[in-house]
């Protein structure tokens, strides 16, 4: 029985047993749950299918949230990316499904929290992406998300996984960390690999705040889903290309948790601090819940 209390831990369990994270992570948690494999790869298969479904509803072009700060950029973007922009369609289109599927949120779609509804877009933007790409199989692509939730179980084990009690750094840092070690696995890495990838992403997101607009999860928090997303290629393409982490990833999930609880109140998602408190904030959050009738409807 795995207890995810270290990256390395895990990363140590699976090269003894000459497996992948993911296989590990299957395995452990069937016996745990006292399920078949099987069964517990049909869900995990589903939830595939849902990041799926997320991000076609987030690129309708006319797609908004209630409050109206968000809606229609992943459509945008979607657009964009098929002239290939500045960094080449596979990372625009990355780019177009993480906020696709943060704007399906916003808009009270139907997500995967993964390992937050505030960090929703990061695993689908790369996941879904070396998927679309043709670099790994769709069973690859299921498994790959035991890997990641094998490093989000450490994470919230260790750590926190909560904007609230840790910051952004825990919401778009833990699914940068987590995208990063499952992205290795999908190119062939090792599982050592992935912890190096894992510690690279979470120190390039350390000290993230989580500041939302009006005190909902639309501005700054789609933006930096992508953000997320950009770190957890670069990781992963570091990793694969040997390069290591000075700082092993068990000591940057320890260091997280620190910074996060030395974070002020103001920048833990209470909208005190941060974006949440320039004037323009302040002013869309007015304008958001204003209690003022419309002189115009007198509503």
């Amino acid at each position: 029985m795995l207890h995810y209390q270290s990256v390395e831990a895990l990363c140590h369990e699976a090269e003894q047993a000459g497996c992948t994270i993911s296989r590990l992570v299957l395995t452990d948690q069937a016996r745990v749950l006292e399920r078949e494999e099987q069964s517990l790869y049909d869900q995990m298969s589903a939830r595939l299918q849902i990041m799926q479904e997320s991000v076609q509803a987030g690129m309708d072009p006319a797609l908004r949230s209630t409050s109206g700060l968000s809606g229609g950029d992943g459509a945008k973007m979607q657009r964009y990316a098929q002239t290939g922009g500045i960094a080449g369609s596979f990372l625009n289109q990355a780019i177009a499904r993480t906020l696709a599927a943060s704007e399906c949120n916003a808009a009270m779609g139907k997500i995967v929290a993964a390992p937050t509804a505030g960090s929703c877009g990061i695993l689908p933007g790369t996941i879904l992406s070396v998927l679309a790409a043709g670099q790994c199989t769709q069973e690859q692509a299921v498994m790959s998300l035991f890997t990641a939730g094998g490093i989000g179980m450490v994470l919230g084990s260790q750590a926190t996984l909560a904007g609230a009690e840790g910051g952004c750094q825990a919401e778009c840092g833990s699914a940068a960390a987590m995208a990063a070690a499952a992205l290795v696995e999908l190119r062939g890495g090792t599982p050592t690999q992935s912890a190096h990838a894992c510690a690279m992403a979470l120190k390039n997101l350390l000290g993230l705040v989580c500041d939302p607009v009006a005190g909902l999860v639309e501005v700054p928090c789609i933006k930096r889903n992508v953000a997320g997303v950009m770190v957890a290629l670069s990781a992963a393409e570091m990793a694969l290309a040997g390069i290591e982490s000075r700082i092993p990833a068990d000591e940057c999930i320890s260091a997280m948790y620190q910074v996060g609880a030395a974070l002020p109140t103001a920048l833990r998602e209470t909208a005190q601090g941060g974006l949440a408190a320039t004037p323009t904030g302040r002013r869309l959050q007015k304008e958001i819940f204003s209690s003022e009738p419309d002189e115009r409807t007198g509503t």
